[in-house]
């Protein structure tokens, strides 16, 4: 079962929700938005939460306060960052409220996964293709975001998220849910040789087979010529596996927002201009 559940919002943002995880905490909110529902135009239609991609800066600006309505919270409550495809973890605190949420250069600098145990912050990461990657330990009530492109995969941004976790709430892995969002999927991702000999090798390293024991697709398929389809969401699955989550515990969505441009941006698909949906994850007060 798909377990990003689209809805429509009475203000028109068509949102995809982790119905799951709500449903078990009513103090949660977390999920990824779909292209619509938004005041932007052409190309950037219409919900497009992306400052840099050179659209209209107020329309942006009333497509984020849109998003806050929807999850009935201020956009000052809301955090957003320049995401440059690493691994870095920032731990958001009561002082970032509000970052980046006009401005890139208020935004919260060069990092690519966020993670919090207050109440009443919301973290957000832009995506058009790339993989959102969310977490939440319900015992110690902390939430996690990263933003994994194939670069932050093989630097194992998953893992690297659950660390911290561990290290500033005292997350333990097996309490984890996370989830993975709507991304480019393997029958639209084709890569050369170089994205798969660095995925390759942070399979050697943590000793990731390429078939899935469980009967899942398998990371990557060779297609000759020195191309090759890639699941980076079966690559991150198998990093948080490795980081200790329990598979029983991992949702993973079915969409591919280059197969849905009815419904989603997709950098590639679309040559590059487009606009970006916003993953967030948040606690109410």
């Amino acid at each position: 079962m798909e377990p990003f559940v689209l809805q429509k919002v009475e203000n028109g943002c068509e949102l995809f929700y982790i119905k799951s995880w709500m449903n078990q905490n009513a103090g949660l909110t977390a999920g990824f938005t779909s292209r619509l529902g938004g005041v932007s135009k052409s190309e950037f239609g219409s919900l497009n939460c992306g400052l840099h991609v050179n659209d209209i800066h107020e329309d942006v600006v009333r497509n984020r306060e849109k998003l806050a309505e929807a999850l009935r919270v201020g956009l000052d409550q809301c955090t957003y960052a320049e995401q440059v495809h690493g691994n870095e973890v920032q731990i958001i605190t009561r002082e970032h409220a509000g970052a980046g949420i006009d401005s890139r250069e208020r935004a919260i600098q060069s990092k690519d996964a966020f993670i919090t145990n207050e109440p009443g912050l919301f973290l957000h990461a832009l995506f058009a293709d790339c993989v959102p990657l969310l977490f939440y330990d319900p015992v110690q009530n902390a939430i996690g975001l990263a933003h994994a492109g194939w670069k932050g995969t093989v630097l194992q941004i998953a893992k690297k998220t659950v660390e911290a976790m561990s290290l500033h709430y005292g997350t333990a892995a097996d309490d984890v849910l996370a989830a993975i969002g709507p991304s480019i999927r393997d029958c639209c991702y084709e890569v050369d040789e170089h994205v798969i000999s660095r995925i390759r090798q942070s399979m050697d390293e943590l000793q990731i087979r390429n078939e899935q024991e469980d009967g899942g697709s398998p990371i990557y398929a060779d297609k000759g010529n020195g191309k090759y389809n890639l699941s980076l969401q079966q690559m991150n699955r198998q990093i948080m596996i490795k980081a200790g989550i329990l598979p029983s515990r991992i949702e993973m969505s079915s969409l591919c927002t280059s197969c849905r441009t009815d419904l989603f941006f997709s950098h590639r698909k679309e040559g590059g201009k487009t606009g970006r949906m916003a993953a967030w994850i948040g606690l109410y007060e």
